[in-house]
């Protein structure tokens, strides 16, 4: 009851701390610029799902890379052997190199002379300074086999993400938008997430279009038609051109766009859009050079293998200056300004997964979240008064500053705050006061013992801390999961739980008993009202939860069964995030959808089977797509055909695309999360109590996961990743229930010593049972506030862990506690008799 002055100090401290890093959220830029600079200025980052935004998984092609570094090699080669005066004949086959020779005599010579070619990769895959040839040559039936190496090309993709993360970040700063995150995933992964930004498309086409300017001279007496009909003459290629014409070049690079250091939107003499380059020093002399030479002869200016025009040198150009004609708008000339400016991607990247939200749809979700959150806050303030009258309100002082010092520590960490992170928030309020509940229905028991209040309030807090910890910790161990194996809005719904936790056992503890013993120290007050409810909540009832334990099994394994069976047959809705394909939310321009004409207008694109869906109010519409056959890029392709189609009727307020790849790995690391989750909280439970309880605690979680997915079946909730989210909340939040009761259980086995180990159970269920009641009433409002309120985006969500509030604090009463009768746990008086020593026998059997 005496609070140290620096517990009073860094409670005051944190809170006018919290107040200064919040502040900025609700002031205006000219109210800000006019502050202090040593005052917090930053905010919160709202995330793509609440202020709309882009968002891009890329990945390096590794084909591309491959094919490209091969075709790099065969020229390198012909010109190896054509320069020792060896004929050969090179072909390509994935990887590797065959070279077969005019003369098979000639084999050792030709190898001889192709072996510079084996450049050494320095670190190799794993680094570590060592050197690995770039190439294989061996031979193989008079052949010369060259093959690119596995090293060589994991290094080489490595490499290029590296280049392009810093290309992707030039060009995404040219458009001028801002906070964008662009991020490395992995060894050939790069995420980009830019806020603000609606147009996917060109954002697509601004990141995913590699921009490899080259210069080629036209192959002067031959057409390719007529190539194409006789053979390609030695060193030219074939290039598709924009106008639909092929055209036949010289394979060789006469000068490329990395010698060029500006490049500007400008419109030609006819007024039309065109771009405008200038070349470096070096670049000048080479482009003089070749126009010099090559007066009268065609010159194709060719981006990313398609030639955009060829227009006839008619003199030399030495200026090092020029222009790129074409079909160009003023965007997409201004676009291409950008590409060429910020420089060439090394490799091609394919997007993986797309997820577009349009800024109304971001507006509404914002609007939507602050509407459950102050339903759902203002529910369980009103809750707390009712049930606990002065002391709620002292609860409700801490639940305030508990939401303060979440936002200021959003703000503080720069952390991104998304939808399901505001569902984060509203369930942090919910649980919060579970802390304060166990708090005060503490101090009732001691003043129900017969301890005085001074005593009661003493020892309310000192033996409540203990069960806090550990009922946070597991809440704790599933947030930290979450967070490393989730991505997106699960890493934001992660971040604001686990702040949530801790900001909890601050102010449930300290903020409220500096309160508490404040107003204790004022008033002195000679009797203690704690629960205003005792009438309907009495202090210890005496349910028989032991004797129904047998119809509760049976019941359970029923229930189980019956689930099981149901997801069995029924399956699961499963969202894009697992099976691939592609999301697309649209809202009506007027009235209602018509979701018949749009199933019509829809099924007539040759795209596969789509489902057309009510989403929500009757004006908005879900459209799913399956996956694409083809390359990564047919998703897109998909995607931009529905909305092409549906354009003049429809606003497109979200979009998301997943490819086969990435779905089949989210689906992975979901499992690997759920199993994770329970794996460290069954450790937890096994290193604080005994193996038993651990034990209990994993049938418990077994339970809840199979009825929460079994929710989804019997709905058909769309199962995704934010599904995964709510499985494991309800594991953290059906943990933190297990494990106050056990705490209870714990401390009566020490505690009474001539009482049978039902009777334990049943007299801690009976004693924890009020808190039960009232944390389940807390969290329960603040759930049906997020349900009702919260928007269709997270329904399936939301409803899943409001049914997981009814499953976990179940499994707690009728799965973990009574599983323990059959586990062997000792009472006191088991474990004093095992620890008694036994009488030694003679050998005739006699007691000594």
């Amino acid at each position: 009851m005496k609070i140290p002055p620096f517990r009073t100090i860094a409670v005051l401290l944190v809170t006018l701390l919290s107040v200064l890093a919040v502040l900025p959220n609700f002031l205006s830029e000219q109210t800000k610029a006019g502050m202090p600079d040593w005052l917090p200025s930053q905010e919160i980052v709202l995330g793509l799902d609440l202020q709309g935004g882009s968002h891009l998984l890329l990945q390096v092609n590794r084909d591309d890379i491959v094919e490209g570094r091969i075709s790099d090699i065969r020229r390198d080669a012909r010109a190896t052997l054509i320069e020792a005066g060896i004929g050969s004949l090179i072909t390509t086959d994935g990887a590797t190199l065959n070279v077969e020779l005019t003369d098979p005599s000639q084999l050792d010579a030709a190898r001889e002379a192709l072996e510079p070619l084996a450049q050494p990769v320095e670190g190799g895959i794993f680094g570590g300074g060592t050197s690995t040839p770039e190439i294989e040559i061996g031979t193989s039936g008079g052949r010369i086999l060259i093959t690119l190496t596995e090293d060589a090309i994991a290094s080489r993709m490595s490499s290029l993400v590296a280049q392009s993360l810093e290309v992707i970040r030039s060009r995404i700063d040219e458009v001028g938008t801002t906070e964008p995150i662009i991020q490395r995933q992995g060894d050939d992964r790069i995420l980009v997430q830019v806020p603000g930004f609606g147009d996917s498309e060109r954002l697509k086409d601004l990141i995913s279009q590699t921009a490899r300017l080259t210069f080629h001279l036209v192959y002067p007496s031959m057409s390719a038609a007529q190539a194409q009909a006789q053979g390609l003459p030695a060193g030219t290629m074939i290039v598709p051109s924009t106008d639909g014409f092929d055209e036949l070049l010289y394979e060789d690079v006469a000068i490329g766009g990395e010698e060029l250091v500006d490049a500007q939107p400008a419109f030609d003499q006819n007024s039309q859009p065109v771009v405008s380059f200038r070349f470096n020093t070096q670049g000048a002399i080479t482009f003089g050079e070749i126009t010099s030479e090559n007066v009268g002869r065609r010159f194709a200016i060719v981006l990313d293998g398609q030639v955009i025009t060829a227009p006839t040198i008619q003199q030399p150009i030495t200026g090092g200056t020029g222009q790129i004609s074409g079909n160009f708008t003023s965007e997409s000339a201004s676009d291409l300004a950008v590409l060429l400016r910020a420089g060439a991607l090394p490799a091609t990247l394919d997007v993986v997964e797309e997820r577009t939200v349009g800024p109304s749809l971001g507006a509404d979700s914002i609007n939507a979240g602050v509407t459950a959150g102050l339903i759902g806050t203002a529910g369980v303030v009103l809750f707390m008064l009712a049930a606990y009258g002065l002391f709620g309100v002292f609860a409700n002082i801490a639940l305030v500053l508990n939401i303060g010092m979440i936002l200021a520590a959003l703000s503080t960490l720069g952390a991104t705050l998304t939808l399901p992170g505001i569902a984060g928030i509203v369930l942090t309020v919910g649980m919060a006061v579970d802390s304060n509940v166990l708090i005060f229905e503490r101090i009732r028991e001691e003043l129900g013992a017969g301890r005085s209040p001074f005593q009661a309030i003493d020892a309310g807090f000192k033996r409540a801390m203990t069960t806090i910890i550990d009922a946070n910790v597991t809440t704790l161990i599933a947030a930290v999961v979450l967070f490393f194996l989730g991505s997106g809005p699960v890493q934001g719904f992660a971040v604001t739980l686990a702040i949530g936790v801790l900001t909890t056992m601050f102010t449930a503890y300290l903020v409220t008993q500096l309160l508490v013993t404040t107003w204790f120290s004022n008033r002195r007050p000679k009797t203690l009202k704690v629960n205003i409810l005792e009438r309907f909540l009495p202090l210890e009832p005496k349910l028989p939860f032991m004797s129904w334990r047998k119809f509760g099994f049976a019941f359970t394994l029923v229930l189980l069964v019956s689930t099981v069976a149901l997801e069995a047959t029924r399956g699961l809705n499963l969202g894009i995030d697992f099976t691939g394909g592609s999301a697309i939310e649209l809202q009506a321009n007027d009235g209602e959808a018509d979701i018949g004409d749009l199933r019509a207008r829809l099924g007539d694109l040759g795209i596969g089977e789509v489902q057309v869906q009510e989403f929500g109010s009757p004006s908005d519409v879900l459209v799913r797509i399956g996956t694409q056959d083809g390359d990564e890029t047919a998703q897109q392709v998909a995607v931009q055909q529905v909305t092409d189609a549906v354009s003049e009727d429809y606003e497109v307020r979200r979009t998301e695309a997943v490819s086969g790849t990435v779905s089949s790995e989210l689906a992975f690391n979901g499992i690997v999360g759920i199993l994770v989750a329970m794996v460290g909280i069954v450790i937890y439970v096994w290193l604080r109590f005994e193996w038993q309880f651990s034990v209990g605690a994993i049938l418990a979680l077994v339970h809840d996961v199979i009825l929460t997915v079994g929710l989804f079946a019997l709905l058909q909730l769309e199962f995704n990743l934010s599904s995964i989210a709510a499985v494991l909340t309800v594991i953290g939040y059906s943990l933190n229930d297990t494990v106050v009761i056990y705490d209870r259980i714990r401390e009566n086995l020490a505690k009474y010593k001539r009482i049978s180990l039902s009777e334990i159970i049943n007299m801690s269920l009976n004693q924890t049972l009020t808190r039960t009641i009232l944390t389940g009433g807390t969290t329960a409002l603040a759930l049906i506030a997020l349900v009702i309120f919260g928007g269709e985006v997270i329904r399936s969500f939301t409803l899943a862990m409001a049914w997981g509030v009814f499953v976990g604090t179940y499994s707690s009463i009728f799965v973990s506690a009574p599983i323990l009768l059959y586990l062997g746990v000792k009472t006191r008086a088991e474990t004093e008799a095992d620890d008694k020593p036994k009488p030694e026998r003679r050998a005739d059997g006699a007691a000594v």
